[in-house]
């Protein structure tokens, strides 16, 4: 009768994830600092590094130095044991481009480059993701970024209209036996702009993109955590009552004198329904001109004291990167009652 009980695989995973991270927070430390750091036994933590040692995620370090009794182990955590792959579907210049990045267990970009696709189709990325695997074996997750919603698994209103009513996360995952996430790009962006600032309790941020040939979309982090919605609509902020049909609002958009009304609208919005700190404007269409012309329409409805600060975004390629990295790395992170995912 096998008396490994699903509780106590829970709890051993538990228990690897603590060590796991304990060794990643610091440069090099002794079976000693690390059962300090986590609050396990100094037995529990040198059996755990010790396996780690065998599948290499961990790395024996020089010992400690010796204060005249015997010099104790160091450990280090192995960068290069799990590598993650990360791919953005985007359009720039209305052309269908891929970004994408490789990065060690820590997020250090080992390769980022960009190239230009025939379309932003499930071929496009799995070729591209075929590629990486081969050139970077050690690849344990895959992060996409689409200009999209997933709900249920299914790509649904996406810019990419070959990509609409396609599962590529579970395709992607059957076909290469890897975690895969596939995420929306504003999500990502907000997230990615979120980690660059210091809170000091969880805080309400959003971004918003207006690119040429595109309806807007938002992302939106509410204290703390990416709001999605129970369909994964949140943010859709181009099916707000314009009062035009959405063919016009496209070409209102694409005229400076009728943009600014509608970026204020949605801004205001936003600022009434979600009331954010920040709110990041991005894309073409937008200019940091712009700015104070949307916060005085703004202000005619909002109240001073709850208007967001409203930011210019010029690359937001950065942030969307950033937050695509991150929310790939912590793929890999067992969750269960202790890392608490900002996704």
């Amino acid at each position: 009768m096998n008396s490994v009980t699903p509780s106590s695989i829970k709890v051993k995973r538990m228990n690897e994830e603590r060590v796991r991270q304990a060794l990643r927070a610091s440069e090099s430390a002794t079976k000693s600092q690390i059962a300090q750091t986590t609050g396990l036994s100094v037995a529990t933590c040198g059996t755990l590094l010790g396996e780690m040692l065998e599948t290499g995620e961990a790395l024996e370090d020089e010992p400690e130095e010796s204060s005249g009794g015997r010099r104790a182990r160091r450990f280090v955590y192995n960068a290069d044991h799990s590598h993650i792959a990360c791919v953005c579907a985007v359009y720039e210049l209305e052309r269908p481009m891929l970004i994408y990045a490789v990065a060690d267990s820590f997020g250090r970009v080992l390769e980022r480059r960009s190239e230009e696709a025939a379309a932003l189709d499930e071929a496009a990325i799995d070729t591209l993701v075929g590629r990486l695997l081969v050139n970077y074996p050690q690849i344990k997750a895959l992060g996409i970024g689409i200009p999209g919603l997933v709900h249920k698994g299914v790509i649904h209103i996406c810019d990419a209209a070959e990509l609409i009513g396609v599962p590529l996360a579970g395709r992607l995952r059957e076909k290469y036996a890897i975690k895969v996430t596939v995420e929306n790009d504003m999500n990502l962006t907000v997230y990615g702009l979120y980690r660059r600032n210091e809170w000091e309790e969880p805080g309400t941020v959003a971004a918003m993109i207006f690119e040429r040939g595109c309806f807007p979309g938002a992302g939106l982090m509410i204290d703390g955590r990416i709001h999605r919605g129970s369909s994964r609509f949140a943010g859709e902020v181009s099916f707000l009552p314009f009062g035009v049909s959405r063919e016009e609002q496209l070409r209102r958009l694409n005229v400076k004198e009728t943009f600014v009304p509608l970026a204020a609208h949605a801004v205001a919005s936003l600022a009434a329904i979600v009331n954010p700190k920040i709110v990041a404007l991005t894309g073409a269409q937008v200019a940091a001109s712009d700015l104070a012309a949307i916060r005085e329409r703004c202000l005619a409805v909002i109240p001073p004291e709850h208007m967001p600060e409203l930011t210019f975004l010029e690359a937001p390629r950065e942030p969307y990167i950033e937050g695509l990295i991150a929310m790939t790395l912590e793929s890999l992170s067992y969750s269960f009652e202790l890392v608490e995912k900002k996704y």
